[in-house]
């Protein structure tokens, strides 16, 4: 997207190549087994990049267009310090989050919109339950309803609004793509992806979303994870692994993940994609084609294995396991070269 009037401050350059618009060439990434049998497939892409960038493995078609969802939010938070937002720990990991809506995330969001001198009705997410089951549960046995407050993209929107705010950019249409807002956005996507943006169309929560390649997302998460100490992708990064609760949730995958593997920085998003990236670069990307989240961890697993994260500490990820009541009864795992020799885990009755 072409700079306007020099009001975002980017020096101007020429994007690469937009990522193909195209039905995705998706390959088998996980089995459904139970006994001896595979029951199901799920399909997907993947990548693995190198400390270097190169791609050290790749299935499915990752140089298709695609949707990331909000797994996007760490590069457009990167574009939002860009534009002149001023913001660090807890609350800028908030600022990147799919939250579960649970009380520290409202409490944050709530202190975000009064540092700029807003309220709740100012967000102009969509509205929506909270994310995490046990939350939103909890949230509905208290007599709530649906919320801007409470929807996983509440931080975002809050933290976009005090961006306008502070450069004095129109608060009605934070959420236009033509708004200067949504434009360093879109600069930020296209620099750390590498890509022109293949095309804009609306995300669950109301914003702009930008579609890239796969290959793409992963290379940005991957500059964000390995930047520079006093960098703004730097100060994203540090943020997410410091908080990767507030980030998520308290119960969510991807915040164990980032708390067992040292460094790691995850985001998960809607629709099966999962990235990763450790601080030398190395980086995993994942999207299954059905959507379903089941499969999304243990796929990012295994391509995690294939970027030498330790094996034992991946074995929680790596297989879900289907129950009978508490009894396992088979499991879901990464298929073909991503198979990874672990048994499943069963949850503990806590869980």
């Amino acid at each position: 997207m072409a700079q306007t009037d020099g009001e975002v401050g980017y020096p101007e350059r020429v994007p690469a190549k937009a990522a193909a618009i195209r039905e995705p060439r998706h390959a088998p990434l996980a089995h459904v087994v139970r006994g001896d049998l595979i029951e199901g497939v799920h399909y997907g892409s993947v990548v693995v990049l190198s400390a270097d960038g190169g791609v050290e493995f790749q299935a499915g078609d990752i140089e298709a267009a695609f949707c990331p969802c909000s797994a996007l939010r760490p590069v457009q938070v990167v574009g939002l310090l860009r534009a002149g937002l001023l913001l660090d720990g807890e609350l800028l990991a908030l600022a990147a989050a799919s939250h579960s809506g649970e009380e520290r995330h409202l409490v944050g969001v709530l202190r975000l919109l009064a540092v700029a001198g807003l309220i709740e009705a100012d967000l102009g997410n969509t509205p929506d339950w909270p994310c995490d089951p046990a939350v939103r549960e909890a949230w509905v046995r208290g007599g709530h309803g649906l919320s801007r407050l409470a929807q996983n993209g509440s931080g975002m929107h809050a933290a976009m609004l005090m961006t306008a705010r502070a450069r004095g950019w129109p608060l009605d249409s934070y959420l236009d793509s033509g708004n200067l807002l949504q434009q360093s956005i879109a600069a930020a996507v296209e620099d750390l992806t590498g890509e022109s943006i293949a095309q804009v169309t609306v995300d669950r929560c109301g914003a702009p979303l930008f579609s890239v390649s796969l290959h793409g997302l992963t290379r940005a998460v991957a500059r964000i994870a390995s930047a520079a100490p006093g960098t703004m992708e730097a100060s994203v990064a540090d943020a997410i692994r410091e908080y990767p609760e507030m980030a998520s949730g308290s119960w969510r995958d991807v915040a164990r993940l980032m708390r067992a593997v040292p460094g790691l920085l995850a985001k998960d998003g809607f629709e099966g994609v999962q990235v990763a990236a450790l601080p030398d670069g190395r980086a995993v990307g994942v999207k299954i084609a059905d959507g379903a989240d089941r499969a999304r961890m243990p796929v990012a697993a295994a391509a995690l294995a294939l970027c030498g994260v330790d094996r034992g500490v991946l074995a929680e990820f790596a297989n879900r396991p289907l129950l009978s009541g508490m009894t396992m009864i088979g499991s879901l795992r990464a298929a073909g070269a991503l198979t990874l020799d672990l048994p499943a885990v069963p949850p503990t009755s806590e869980a």
